[in-house]
């Protein structure tokens, strides 16, 4: 690998470098302090090393680097960073201080950016799984509480399945092509369009694998379960970091390969959008757990995504479609986070039980103001209210939709977005409460280090809503 190919994938570098730094500070001198303080070093450095920049091109057959690569490994750096902060004071609060908390968390981060890095099927794989592997130990803290475990042992062994079924797809495609390149597989479909049975069984069985990653309808069941079990840090991170980097790699994959280019595919997708977008909204209707309730519509979020698929198959669309969904990512993650941080600045109840419910917040808009607005800041943006980045977000992807001729996709968006509407102002009317309506009256954690990343979050949500063109204008340049 030559000098200029290793600066093109510094990021990675100092990331993985960080990893081993920390392992050798647990192995030699166990100090909860210094490995928060060098988790967060090292996420900070990854993300300015992809500030910097650096040269657009492939690095080895598995990778390659370019400005929409480290767009996404700043954007998961950073997440990291603020699930980093949150969780310190969450484990804190309920008597447990595991140094192999963070390590991990440091772990499933680099399989994200790896993830935003790929460009072979193999890269893939090792990106998802290294992601992955490090959740499932993640979702199972605190170790003294039962739910999380419960929520790690599910997600495990249904995550476990679904990855087996994508890397049996992956080996037909093989078997198919001859091919695990991305651009390969392109070609190799271009030279034999015959694909016959095997690829068609290859494709469902990768469309099935990662569609439970992305918990899509309907392989999305263990969703709630494991949202409302996992600690509400790494609930947060699941939510967001986990979800982007499916869907950067999926883009990445369709684009080199140009898959859009397959009726099928893209239907299947579309079908897949519809379900989520009206599944995921209906439930989420039903849900009096707040975590619970961010589940169901994280389903109906990612159902919303799946609209660029369709879109990005329409004649002179794709670059307009993959702009909207990277936009859409950015202000998904940063709204998400938001909310979870919220809901982690709630002070732990008996036995370090996670205040959840919507009568946990009931009154909170008097007790607390501040984390308050905070909420509804964040429950504004994921219902797309204007001002938010949530509305532009779904303002991109309406562009999208409307200007492919996707009407049954905006049909279901708009729908979809509708009933959003009223579980989400549902928590806001629990927060607006009068004194004496509510009977659970959980605290609120003094950590300011918590206060301030969750505010600058809100302010971040906010600033992409009233001034998105920056961002634009950049997605816009590397697309």
């Amino acid at each position: 690998m030559s000098g200029a190919e290793l600066q093109a994938i510094l990021p990675l570098g100092i990331l993985a470098g960080g990893i081993i730094l920390v392992m050798l500070q647990i192995a030699f001198r166990r100090h909860l302090a210094t490995s928060i303080s060098l988790s967060l070093l090292t996420l900070l450095a990854t993300a300015a090393a992809a500030l910097e920049g650096g040269a657009d091109m492939p690095v080895t057959p598995l990778l390659q680097a370019d400005s929409f690569a480290r767009l996404f490994t700043v954007l998961f750096c950073l997440a990291g960073a603020i699930s980093t902060l949150l969780s310190t004071d969450y484990l804190g609060q309920r008597d447990d201080e595991p140094e192999e908390y963070y390590l991990l968390l440091l772990l499933s981060s680099l399989g994200a950016c790896v993830l935003a890095y790929a460009s072979h099927l193999a890269s893939l794989l090792l990106g998802l799984e290294l992601m992955s592997v490090a959740l499932y130990a993640l979702i199972a803290y605190p170790n003294k509480a039962p739910l999380p475990l419960e929520a790690a042992v599910k997600y495990l062994m249904l995550s476990g399945a679904a990855s087996a079924t994508a890397l049996f797809g992956f080996a037909l495609l093989y078997a198919g092509t001859g091919s695990l390149s991305f651009t390969g597989l392109g070609q190799a479909l271009d030279a034999n369009p015959e694909t016959g049975v095997l690829l068609p069984v290859a494709a469902v069985m990768v469309v099935a694998g990662l569609a439970f990653k992305l918990s899509l309808v309907p392989f999305h069941l263990w969703t709630p379960d494991v949202y409302q079990g996992a600690p509400s840090p790494i609930t947060g991170f699941l939510a967001s970091v986990s979800k982007a980097a499916v869907l950067v790699v999926l883009l990445r994959w369709f684009s080199d390969a140009n898959l859009f280019r397959f009726p099928a595919l893209v239907q299947t997708t579309a079908v897949l959008a519809v379900l989520s977008m009206l599944v995921g909204n209906l439930l989420a209707l039903l849900q009096d757990n707040i975590k619970r309730m961010l589940a169901y519509s994280s389903i109906a979020h990612m159902g919303y995504l799946m609209i660029v698929f369709a879109a990005a198959a329409a004649p002179g669309q794709r670059d307009f479609a993959l702009e909207a969904a990277s936009y859409y990512l950015i202000a998904y993650t940063a709204t998400t986070l938001a909310a979870f941080a919220l809901l982690t600045m709630l002070g732990a109840g008996e036995g370090g039980r996670e205040h959840c419910q919507l009568q946990d917040v009931s009154g909170l808009f008097w007790r607390y103001p501040g984390p308050a607005i905070l909420l509804l800041v964040a429950l504004l943006s994921l219902a797309g209210i204007p001002l938010t980045a949530g509305f532009l977000a779904k303002f991109y992807l309406v562009g999208a939709a409307s200007g492919s001729g996707q009407w049954v996709l905006l049909g279901s968006l708009v729908i979809g977005s509708a009933i959003g509407i009223y579980y989400y102002l549902r928590v806001v009317f629990y927060m607006s409460r009068r004194p004496g309506e509510y009977q659970s009256r959980p605290g609120m954690t003094r950590f300011w280090p918590v206060r301030l990343t969750a505010w600058l979050l809100v302010a971040a949500v906010l600033l992409l809503g009233v001034l998105p063109q920056p961002l634009l204008h950049y997605l816009a340049s590397i697309l």
